[in-house]
């Protein structure tokens, strides 16, 4: 603009999803995670150990406060490395804990199933099933004009995951088993 030099970003944060130069989503992962903790501290009276709440209205107030903060835009990072995403179910598993005041002994796929919260990696699963459902009902032309990817020549470079073949991590798996 104006002959005015534009400085290069490493990092852009766009409708609240920051993508960085490999869309490896680790900046993303990182403030939603420092995010869900604040609203996790801010609300940790009512949906702590010693809360007279009932599992059932703490499991809603994590689903409508929590979950959301932590799975928004998921169809775009899903396919983020397992490890980075982990990191966001920590904070699930910490919430089952302390929801059903459990023993440390307690498995969190038991927690997950009394609690009846699917894991992220399952729920992100089924948003990009449902974006992807939803998608159908549009012209393909009008993606096709929007969602163009450049092909670059090198043949180096890593394709992103499916996230909708890519079979069950191992705490997904044993909450279903039960």
């Amino acid at each position: 603009m104006l002959n005015a030099r534009i400085p290069w970003q490493r990092s852009y944060k766009y409708l609240g999803v920051t993508l960085d130069r490999n869309l490896l989503f680790r900046e993303h992962i990182a403030r939603v995670r420092k995010t869900a903790l604040f609203y996790t501290a801010r609300l940790g009276a009512m949906l702590g150990r010693k809360s007279k709440l009932s599992r059932r209205n703490k499991r809603t107030i994590y689903k409508m406060c929590i979950r959301t903060v932590m799975t928004y835009a998921s169809p775009v990072f899903a396919h983020a490395a397992p490890t980075a995403l982990d990191r966001l179910q920590v904070i699930q598993n910490k919430f089952c804990r302390s929801a059903t005041d459990a023993h440390w002994c307690v498995r969190n796929s038991i927690l997950h199933r009394d609690l009846e919260l699917p894991t992220l990696s399952k729920y992100m699963k089924d948003a990009s099933k449902r974006f992807s459902t939803s998608r159908d009902h549009i012209p393909m032309r009008f993606f096709e004009r929007r969602l163009t990817i450049s092909r670059r020549p090198h043949h180096y470079i890593r394709r992103p995951r499916n996230v909708l073949l890519d079979p069950p991590d191992a705490l997904t798996a044993a909450v279903d088993s039960q």
